[in-house]
C-alpha cells in the first residue's frame, strides 16, 4: 500500500509525518520504505543522511539500480532526495508518460506493508508523480483559517488525478497537526471540515512539540530521539488509528 504525505503548504509537518508514523508502523513489525520527492531532501537529512550514494533522481533518470540507492535507517528503507530533483521536474516536462515514471520505480518493489512518499510543498509534476502511484492520500493540516484555502486546492488536484491517471485514488484522512488544544480556532477548524468535506479526520492530533523539533538536528525521529515526548505519544497513537482504518 502506498500513501502520498500530501500539502501544498510548507510547514504543516508533511516530512515529520511520514518518518515517525513510518517509524511507529515500524516498530509494530511493518516493513517501511519512505521515498523523498522533495528536492529540498529533508527526509533523508532528518534521519542523518547527509551524503546519499544516489537519489530517487537518479532512479527515475534510470542512471543507477534501486540497490545503489536504498539506504536503512532505524528499520526503515529509504530512496533519499536532493536538489537535483529540481531540474529532473524541468526535463520531465516534455517526456513521454512523465507522470508515470515514479510509478515505474515503485511498481517494481515488493514486500513492504506501506510505502509513504513525502512530497513537495507545491502541485507540481512531482506531486502528480505520487499521486498517480498512490493508494491514499494523507493530508497534515494546520488548523487555521487559510488552510481551507489550501485543502480546496488539492481536492481539485485530487479529483483531476482520480479522473485522468489514478481512478483508485482515495483520501485517507486529514491530520491536524500543531494543535493547541487551548485555542478555540482548532476546534472550530476541526468542525467546519467535518461538515463540509467527506474526508475521514483523524482522531489524532499532533502537538506542538521541542523534542520534534530537535529530532533532526540528531538524524532521529522523535520515537526514537524522545520516546516518552508528547510527540512520539501522538504519532505512535496514530498509527494505533491508521492501521484500524487501512
Amino acid at each position: 500500500m502506498t500513501i502520498a504525505v500530501v500539502n501544498q503548504k510548507g510547514g504543516t509537518g508533511k516530512t515529520t509525518t511520514t518518518i515517525n508514523l513510518g517509524k511507529s508502523l515500524e516498530q509494530k513489525g511493518k516493513r517501511i520504505l519512505l521515498v523523498d520527492m522533495d528536492p529540498q531532501g529533508s527526509l533523508g537529512y532528518s534521519l542523518g543522511i547527509t551524503d546519499p550514494k544516489g537519489t530517487v533522481s537518479d532512479l527515475i533518470y534510470g542512471e543507477a539500480p534501486i540497490s545503489d540507492v536504498l539506504m536503512t535507517k532505524e528499520g526503515m528503507d529509504i530512496i533519499p532526495s536532493d536538489i537535483s530533483l529540481a531540474d529532473l521536474e524541468l526535463s520531465l516536462v516534455d517526456a513521454d508518460n512523465r507522470e508515470y515514471r515514479l510509478k515505474y520505480i515503485l511498481d517494481e518493489l515488493k514486500g513492504y506493508d506501506y510505502i509513504f512518499i513525502d512530497c513537495p510543498p507545491s502541485l507540481s509534476l512531482l506531486t502528480v508523480n505520487a499521486l498517480t502511484t498512490s493508494d491514499y492520500v494523507l493530508i497534515p493540516m494546520l488548523m487555521e483559517v487559510l488552510s481551507l484555502q489550501g485543502l480546496d486546492l488539492i481536492t481539485s488536484t485530487i479529483e483531476k488525478i482520480r479522473g485522468t491517471l489514478n481512478a483508485n485514488l482515495s483520501v485517507l484522512g486529514i491530520l491536524p497537526v500543531m494543535v493547541d488544544r487551548r485555542r478555540k480556532l482548532s476546534t472550530e477548524i476541526y468542525e467546519h471540515i467535518q461538515e463540509n468535506y467527506d474526508f475521514h479526520m483523524f482522531e489524532s492530533q499532533i502537538r506542538p512539540n521541542v523534542r520534534a523539533s530537535e529530532a533532526p538536528s540528531f538524524g532521529q525521529s522523535v520515537i526514537t530521539y524522545s520516546p516518552g515526548s508528547n510527540s512520539a505519544s501522538d504519532y505512535i497513537g496514530l498509527s494505533d488509528e491508521f492501521l484500524k482504518i487501512v
